[in-house]
């Protein structure tokens, strides 16, 4: 939880001063979409629902804090010849991404992505996971009005934990309302 605050005050500290900065712009949207666990048995796949705020600082880049919730589906596992339900996954993101190239300016747009965040992951019957994680993918953004784009990714997650790591592919769909523009 308190890295989850130092990520918070992180990114309201960022996009106070990005609204000041000539040419910078704000922007606001949700986005939905669906996680994938790789290489884990002990977990499903899920919905993932949560909401960015990108703040573009200059032409090229592109600072976006981000809270997302997913909840990954149950599985079903056989241990000494008995099956038993073991339910997935609660998890919990704050975090930020680094975007090159700005998502809130005119016309198409693909970009590379990567960022950090803090990653909670909660279930019956198992010890919580608290940790540190990465993001990185692609994206494209199509404008669909003067301050609104639509945009869809496809990208990994990498949690640490202890000597492995547990890893998701996801694709979301979202749009981004610019809030303002310091033009």
């Amino acid at each position: 939880m308190k890295r989850a605050l130092v990520f918070a005050i992180l990114a309201l500290g960022i996009g106070a001063g990005a609204a000041r900065a000539p040419g910078a712009q704000i922007g606001i949207g949700p986005y939905a979409g669906y996680n994938a666990a790789l290489i884990q048995q002990d977990t499903g796949n899920g919905a993932v629902f949560g909401v960015r705020a990108p703040i573009a600082l200059a032409p090229m880049i592109t600072i976006e804090p981000y809270y997302a919730s997913s909840s990954l589906g149950d599985v079903d596992e056989e241990f000494g010849g008995l099956s038993y339900t073991r339910s997935g996954f609660d998890m919990k993101t704050f975090g930020a991404t680094a975007i090159i190239g700005s998502i809130l300016t005119e016309g198409f747009k693909f970009y590379p992505f990567a960022g950090i965040g803090s990653y909670q992951m909660e279930r019956t019957g198992s010890e919580d996971i608290k940790e540190t994680g990465f993001n990185f993918g692609f994206g494209f953004s199509v404008p669909a009005g003067a301050k609104i784009h639509v945009q869809a990714r496809g990208g990994m997650d990498m949690i640490v934990t202890e000597d492995t790591s547990r890893k998701f592919a996801n694709g979301t769909i979202g749009i981004t309302y610019t809030l303002m523009s310091g033009e």
